[in-house]
């Protein structure tokens, strides 16, 4: 297995190597970012003598770095501790602490600087959740508490799901809509969680509990990484063609001049590859769990394609899908859902802003991502020594939290729950 995630690693590598230059280089960005702040001069709602603020936009609001690290601090913590959250927290962050939000809806739906600040929003939090799952996939990796077989599963689904939506919807969706529907989905995935929680849905989970019960006893004595996840079967060779194939795709179809059709085709080869996987099967502390790789497949397409639209990383998704079609214990969730997000966050960030040349505040995200490294070195450490049953609970009331604030915000235009 070691092998094999060394090989999965060096993909990745190999893909943000390729990668750097165009994020580095990106003048279409600082063009539309140019045009929106001149449309905005033009049309009377921004006064081209205020002092800049956010991405330089003149009476922006101004973001505090030093609070922007330690919110990130928190963001990689719950994200590398639950496997989710970490691009809703971000989000909490950048919408409403940060004002930006705010700042958007001012200039009304359709507005060009109401999408490109919604834009940047989706962008900045991708790179919060990238930076989390790229830190705590590796040290769970360390810890045995990674399936990688199923991540690499999900996320063959989830590429293409990740460049797609982006390219129908970036700069069409209006922040509203995306605060009242990010708070359904949510809302939704709280309840789901919170039915596992009940003796009735722990009954139907025998094996994750047996497994979780395992992992606890032994976690008090320091012995959790010799028991870890080890894989029986599975066709990695084919894994990792139709992982290079799906991220091929998504590569061709944000930054080739034309020929969309090939990206497609990449795309639903490598879709089709993962349906001759065949079964994959692995023990942790004993316990065998086996699935088919095209069932997280064809999860992935949808939770990607869900995540891209609310500019969020997709663990709030696929926690669910870890827990209740996968049927995992809450300690093998955060290291695999950290390794398929990492994937699609990859993809996304390129489609954004590589395709559509949405802007970034580089010196904000750096502040960012320092504190990112430190949650997401935090959270693996600490997780063992929280029950899987709180681990969940955890979970549910973040998205009873988040799902509630955002849908009245959404939709009735102000929150219920603080901040108002």
């Amino acid at each position: 297995m070691k092998r094999n995630l060394k090989w999965f690693v060096c993909l990745m590598v190999v893909v943000g190597i390729l990668a750097s230059p165009l994020f580095l280089a990106t003048p279409s960005s600082a063009d539309k970012l140019s045009e929106a702040i001149e449309q905005g001069i033009t049309d009377g709602k921004i006064d081209k003598k205020a002092e800049p603020g956010f991405l330089g936009i003149p009476g922006a609001p101004k973001v505090s770095y030093i609070l922007g690290f330690l919110w990130a601090i928190w963001v990689g913590w719950i994200f590398s501790t639950v496997g989710a959250f970490g691009g809703i927290m971000a989000g909490v962050g950048h919408i409403t602490i940060f004002g930006l939000g705010d700042y958007a809806k001012d200039f009304g739906k359709g507005y060009p600087m109401n999408r490109l600040v919604t834009d940047s929003i989706r962008v900045s939090n991708q790179w919060l959740v990238g930076l989390s799952g790229l830190i705590s996939s590796t040290n769970y990796y360390r810890m045995g508490r990674l399936v990688a077989p199923l991540g690499m599963c999900l996320a063959i689904g989830g590429v293409g799901g990740s460049w797609l939506i982006p390219d129908l919807t970036a700069g069409k969706i209006s922040l509203k809509a995306y605060i009242g529907y990010f708070g359904i989905a949510v809302l939704v995935l709280g309840i789901i969680l919170f039915r596992e929680t009940t003796k009735a849905g722990q009954a139907k989970r025998k094996k994750a509990k047996e497994a979780a019960a395992a992992f606890e006893k032994e976690a008090k004595k320091g012995g959790e990484t010799t028991q870890g996840v080890k894989i029986l079967e599975g066709s990695w060779t084919l894994m990792f063609i139709a992982l290079g194939v799906v991220v091929a795709s998504a590569l061709w179809a944000n930054l080739a001049g034309g020929g969309k059709w090939l990206a497609y085709a990449l795309a639903l080869i490598g879709w089709v590859l993962t349906f001759f996987v065949g079964t994959i099967r692995f023990t942790f502390f004993g316990v065998e769990f086996k699935f088919k790789a095209y069932i997280p497949m064809l999860g992935g397409i949808f939770i990607a394609a869900l995540a891209s639209f609310l500019g969020v990383g997709g663990g709030f998704l696929y926690v669910p899908f870890l827990t209740s079609v996968a049927g995992l214990p809450m300690f093998l969730v955060a290291g695999t859902s950290g390794l398929v997000v990492l994937v699609g966050m990859i993809v996304s960030i390129f489609s954004y802003m590589v395709g559509k040349g949405v802007p970034v505040q580089w010196g904000f995200i750096g502040a960012e991502l320092v504190g990112i490294f430190i949650g997401s070195m935090i959270g693996p450490r600490t997780s063992k020594y929280i029950p899987d049953i709180w681990l969940k609970r955890l979970f549910v009331v973040l998205a009873f939290y988040v799902g509630i604030r955002y849908i009245t915000k959404g939709f009735l235009g102000y929150s219920i729950v603080p901040p108002f």
